[in-house]
């Protein structure tokens, strides 16, 4: 039996693990000014960070349409017995509407398609599709895989820091005072991912001690069964952290990869994210 499982942009995961566990990444646009980037492929997450410091205004993101989803929900169902499409939390964005508005249109697909509003974004979404697709590949039918889904999303944790809450601001993530106030008194906030939103988490005054949190953090979740890091400019500090949480869970996170163009508007240059699944 062949499950296809089906995420979005915002999933963050890196490319030769998409390939490897058979996904199919639906991307996000990022618009800077008249000129749209389709996520990971018309813009990588190199070209992004290189042009966002001079952008001005700063870029704005949509979602997939409609049409997009269903194109690609047309090919799968010719050669899967099921389609497991899982995406950014909706109170987030309107991309897992748009993929039910596609299903509806289908009618009687072929193959039967469940979609799943992980409440997450960025490395949280990404580490269950991760699981998911591991699991569709080791043989799980549709039912079981989704039934896991739900399952890891009760299971995992996102949380991270910004090096200026200037994105988030700009992005409409939080308001001006608040913006205002971090800048002024230089906190180094610590966000996350709580029922679907995003939420403040902590802060600390300076970046050694934010990421001495983080891991804090990590560690007060044990017993861990993943770990994902993820980094917007600083792939070394990403690096260092990987070792510190290995070290924690006596084992290698699942992944590290680079926060892309969607989630970098909101979130900037400097950020660095931990994805948890606990046991």
């Amino acid at each position: 039996m062949t499950i296809r499982v089906v995420t979005d942009s915002t999933a963050d995961l890196p490319p030769a693990l998409v390939r490897d566990l058979g996904i199919t990444v639906v991307p996000l646009t990022v618009n800077f000014g008249t000129a749209s980037f389709r996520d990971g492929i018309d813009i990588s997450a190199e070209e992004f960070y290189e042009r966002l410091p001079q952008a001005d205004p700063l870029p704005t993101t949509s979602q997939p349409t409609p049409a997009d989803f269903l194109h690609v929900y047309q090919t799968l169902s010719n050669r899967a017995d099921g389609i497991l499409s899982i995406h950014i939390s909706q109170k987030l964005s309107g991309t897992y509407n748009s993929a039910v508005l596609a299903r509806e249109s289908m009618g009687n697909s072929p193959s039967p398609i469940e979609i799943v509003d992980s409440l997450q974004a960025s490395g949280g979404l990404g580490l269950i599709v991760a699981k998911a697709a591991a699991a569709a590949g080791a043989g799980a039918d549709l039912k079981e895989a989704c039934a896991l889904t739900h399952d890891l999303i009760g299971r995992t944790h996102f949380f991270g820091t910004v090096d200026t809450l200037r994105y988030l601001y700009k992005g409409g993530r939080i308001g001006r005072a608040q913006a205002l106030m971090g800048t002024l008194l230089a906190i180094k906030p610590i966000i996350g991912m709580k029922d679907g939103e995003v939420h403040p988490f902590g802060k600390a005054r300076t970046r050694k001690k934010v990421i001495a949190q983080l891991i804090e953090m990590a560690r007060e979740l044990t017993p861990i069964e993943e770990t994902v890091v993820l980094h917007s400019t600083t792939p070394d500090e990403a690096e260092e952290i990987m070792k510190e949480l290995a070290a924690i869970t006596g084992r290698a996170c699942l992944y590290g990869s680079r926060i892309g163009p969607v989630i970098g508007t909101y979130l900037g240059p400097g950020t660095i994210a931990i994805a948890v699944l606990k046991k």
